[in-house]
């Protein structure tokens, strides 16, 4: 079985190229820039140049898209040929040449105005039952792209799991406040709270729905850490959130003020994975425990594959004000 993995020069594509070949398992990696985990290098929007890359094929794991950083410097056209036109032309040719199994990797993005609540409001409590709204191009197009998914799957019986994953790069955050409140691994820690994923998760999270895809048939997953919150935290969460962790977690405070971290003092979301969980089998390991654990041992809390692949930012541009052009 020949896994065909786009995007695989992406953090994501090469996470999942890295852990099959570890494998052993027949994977082909394609993409727009020549890398290690690329075996052919093309753009998903030539059609010609995806059917080509069919032959052996049995799972697709669609990672490659223009992120949400690119809003600034791209157009509103680059988005829809991009993450449209190149999920149509990558599921037009997995339904003709009988892929058995099509994982689409989407985005809490999707959930766009929906995840912000009213000032006096309490937190979100985001499930796939949360009717999406975007807010940008990136989120619209996503959205579209699970759509057609869904379509395919309607028409032809074409299995297909869309991951709507949370935040798992490793780069600054694009809002210049929060960088300068918060150190990188201090934001990054306190997000594993509500709304981040380790990349060892999302690999295993894409894995599991190329296994368990053709049982599904179609289905949408919120992929993110497991939260340590319920909805009874909601309110509270929205004007005390570090009193709910501290509470939870009586350990943290003192392990937070040894590094100099501190808390958010409001959360406005919390991301429900209990879907995948229960219907994937997955079970993720990179939580707010976790960190908690490794500030104990005095080791880094993220993954040995995280550490390893590293940075690789968005653009090829440096711009003035961090690592995006604009906060967006």
């Amino acid at each position: 079985m020949t896994i065909l993995v786009t995007g695989s020069g992406g953090h994501l594509g090469e996470a999942i190229v890295r852990i099959l070949r570890v494998r052993g398992s027949a994977v082909r990696g394609v993409d727009l820039k020549s890398s290690p985990f690329t075996d052919a290098v093309g753009s998903i929007v030539d059609a010609g140049f995806v059917r080509s890359q069919m032959d052996g094929v049995t799972a697709i794991i669609h990672t490659a898209t223009l992120h949400k950083p690119h809003v600034a410097t791209h157009s509103k056209q680059d988005f829809v040929d991009t993450n449209v036109t190149g999920t149509l032309n990558l599921l037009e040719a997995a339904a003709s040449a009988g892929v058995r199994s099509f994982v689409f990797t989407s985005t809490t993005s999707a959930f766009g105005s929906q995840l912000r609540p009213e000032a006096g409001q309490a937190a979100v409590w985001v499930t796939e039952d949360l009717l999406p709204v975007p807010k940008n191009i990136y989120g619209t197009t996503k959205l579209m792209a699970e759509t057609l998914c869904e379509l395919f799957y309607r028409e032809r019986g074409l299995p297909v799991v869309a991951l709507r994953t949370s935040r798992f790069f490793p780069e600054d955050d694009d809002d210049p406040a929060m960088r300068s409140a918060y150190s990188l691994e201090n934001a990054q820690a306190n997000e594993l709270l509500y709304r981040r994923l380790d990349i060892a998760d999302a690999v295993s999270a894409h894995l599991l729905a190329v296994e368990r895809g053709p049982g599904i048939g179609f289905g949408r997953y919120i992929v993110s850490a497991t939260s340590p919150f319920e909805p009874c935290h909601l309110t509270a969460l929205a004007r005390d959130a570090a009193g709910v962790v501290r509470e939870l977690y009586p350990d943290c405070a003192q392990l937070y003020a040894a590094r100099g971290w501190k808390l958010f003092p409001e959360i406005d979301r919390v991301y429900v994975n209990d879907r995948a969980r229960r219907e994937l089998g997955w079970r993720p390991e990179f939580d707010f425990a976790h960190v908690l654990d490794s500030l104990c041992a005095g080791r880094d809390f993220r993954s040995p594959l995280a550490r390893e692949i590293g940075s690789k930012g968005y653009h090829d541009g440096v711009f003035d004000d961090g690592p995006y052009p604009v906060a967006s």
